[in-house]
């Protein structure tokens, strides 16, 4: 085992058996058959772990792959990662090479293949989910992705989102893997309160994406947040408070509440909020 994998925290390795190259006496696919959206060409075997990693999966973890081809996705998030993973594949051939692939590999018990279509299938308890797909089907699953629990991570083969930027990216060779993590929706005006009733502001966010600015209101004096930024479910962001001294708020957002802590000269509070 490479010591990449063992950084990683992969389980076991992978055997040739674990998913024949392309097919086997029962069904082999070609290489660009058409499908419904798309044409099938998998994603290369040193990738799939990569976007894997990239999303940080652990047994905690469910996979959804969002064209499953012939299962190596899901197979190498259940036997290398531990996780419980669903492949949607249209084609009815190709997922029926996906079942029989997860047997091979011995994580039939922790990986299933549905049959159905990636825009009418539910996903939503999916803790990671990854892709191979082309540009225009990414732009038209994001209002789905974006709608996703804050946190959840979105792995690309190949194609972006447009707008959305990635939070990382990853190459191997002419491959590429982009990584995004799901924001939680922080935009609005915001109440907050310290514990103890020593602090009280209101805040105005904007908001694109993952990308946040705005302003909080002390005592009827406005001024820009700094650093703000939104890291799955949580909202970070620095300012100076009337008594000059430099403050730091984290909260986790929980729809339209937040509860953290504020810091300030190495002192933590209890700090809570409500979106109006």
């Amino acid at each position: 085992m490479s010591a990449l994998l063992l950084a990683a925290g992969v389980r076991a390795p992978l055997a040739a058996q674990d998913f024949p190259q392309y097919g086997d006496d029962l069904y082999r696919p070609r290489l660009r058959q058409p499908g419904k959206d798309v044409m099938w060409l998998p994603t290369p075997d040193a990738m799939v772990e990569r976007m894997l990693r990239m999303a940080k999966t652990t047994s905690s973890d469910v996979v959804y792959d969002l064209g499953a081809g012939d299962g190596r996705l899901p197979i190498v998030a259940a036997k290398a990662f531990g996780a419980t993973a669903v492949g949607i594949e249209y084609d009815g051939e190709l997922a029926a090479l996906a079942r029989r692939n997860a047997e091979r590999a011995g994580v039939a018990g922790k990986v299933t293949i549905v049959r159905g279509d990636i825009f009418k299938e539910d996903f939503s308890r999916a803790t990671v989910v990854t892709l191979y797909l082309l540009p225009d089907l990414n732009q038209q699953l994001r209002p789905s992705l974006l709608a996703m629990k804050p946190g959840t991570r979105v792995v690309s083969h190949a194609w972006d989102m447009g707008e959305w930027e990635p939070d990382a990216t990853s190459r191997i060779g002419e491959s590429e893997a982009f990584l995004w993590i799901v924001p939680a929706r922080v935009e609005g005006r915001w109440s907050l309160r310290g514990e103890g009733g020593f602090f009280a502001g209101d805040l105005e966010l904007t908001q694109r994406f993952q990308r946040v600015g705005g302003t909080l209101t002390l005592r009827g004096k406005a001024q820009p947040v700094l650093g703000a930024y939104v890291d799955g479910e949580y909202l970070g962001f620095t300012f100076v408070d009337l008594d000059g001294g430099v403050r730091s708020v984290r909260a986790r957002i929980d729809g339209g509440t937040l509860a953290g802590s504020l810091r300030f000269a190495g002192t933590l509070t209890a700090v809570s909020g409500q979106r109006r």
